[in-house]
């Protein structure tokens, strides 16, 4: 990748749609939350921690990812994770991020509902009017639990609807299929929650034609294995069903053996809304712009692939219509004023 080329990937405005907030939780902040809360952790130092960050697979990562939330107590411990993660987006260039967050994570450990949201919420509402970078919530329920423990969520957190636009699926994908949770969803959507899915990245292409039939979701998180069906390509290219799709964790657990093999580009010229996002960013070595320059490096990708890239991340956003278009005059001024 050239100069000029990684200069516009860098600076281009982009929306980030797949980041679980609890996975950018910094090793330094951790320990630094540890102490403040008085937490034991099972780590001695903030390098050995960091060296623990050896994953086979997306279980060994999520035992260590669950283990590392154990220092998330008060409020204001969601508020610094969740400041921390957007001055780094806002590094990136990132001015609209949709945040994913598991609050059962938290409250199976004896943390309040409000404790969680209101923390996310309050950082994201300071990123807004500190930046303008717009963001919101999406509540992900973790799907190796019951749908009756999902059931159990969402009623806590309905007092405090009014800071969460969305539900998601996330947690270990093998073994939990999408209809798993169809009554759940179908309540969510009665209650005019935007649906998204984690499916088809360590599952295979029919956890993606599920989530689309059963749970009727808008988004897929991930779907990269949807290649493997032609037929539920060429859907998904049809209806404009967004992908968000996050190269380095895909790397990081063993989807792809190097990012040279990654499927992004096949993606693109399927004609798919494919979008790039960091998923985990704390633990598999990058946020958005590492994700970006990472992807452009090891694949032939262009200047107009920085391009769709950047309105594909906008158009798959839950925006209200207005601002969606200023965030693509903002691309298209941004694209206007480069050469490469």
């Amino acid at each position: 990748m050239n100069d000029a080329l990684r200069h516009i990937v860098q600076r281009m405005p982009k929306a980030e749609l797949h980041i679980h907030i609890e996975g950018s939780l910094e090793p330094e902040l951790i320990f630094a939350l540890a102490k403040r809360n008085n937490v034991a952790l099972a780590f001695d130092s903030v390098e050995t921690l960091r060296a623990a960050y050896a994953f086979t697979d997306l279980q060994s990562f999520l035992d260590i990812y669950y283990a590392g939330a154990s220092v998330l107590l008060t409020e204001q411990d969601f508020y610094d994770m969740t400041r921390a993660y957007l001055l780094r987006a806002q590094q990136d260039n990132v001015r609209h991020t949709e945040l994913f967050f598991d609050p059962q994570t938290h409250t199976a450990r004896g943390v309040a509902m409000d404790v969680v949201i209101n923390g996310i919420w309050r950082a994201v509402q300071d990123a807004h009017t500190e930046w303008g970078m717009t963001g919101a919530l999406i509540l992900c329920f973790l799907r190796h639990l019951s749908e009756d423990d999902a059931f159990d969520t969402l009623e806590q957190a309905m007092p405090y609807r009014d800071k969460f636009i969305g539900v998601g699926l996330d947690s270990s994908e093998l073994g939990h299929p999408p209809e798993k949770f169809a009554r759940v969803f179908a309540k969510c959507r009665q209650l005019g929650l935007h649906l998204v899915a984690h499916a088809g990245e360590e599952g295979p292409p029919a956890y993606i034609a599920s989530a689309l039939d059963v749970l009727h979701v808008e988004r897929i998180d991930h779907g990269v294995r949807c290649l493997e069906d032609a037929a539920l390509t060429a859907r998904l290219a049809r209806d404009k069903i967004p992908l968000t799709v996050c190269p380095l964790s895909n790397l990081k657990l063993r989807v792809v053996a190097q990012l040279s093999e990654h499927n992004l580009l096949q993606l693109l010229d399927a004609g798919l809304v494919v979008t790039v996002n960091s998923d985990d960013p704390a633990y598999f070595g990058g946020y958005m712009n590492d994700n970006f320059i990472a992807t452009f490096e090891a694949l032939p990708l262009t200047r107009q692939h920085a391009q769709q890239l950047a309105r594909n991340s906008f158009d798959a956003a839950f925006l209200d219509v207005p601002t969606r278009q200023r965030y693509l005059n903002e691309v298209a001024s941004f694209f206007a004023g480069q050469v490469a």
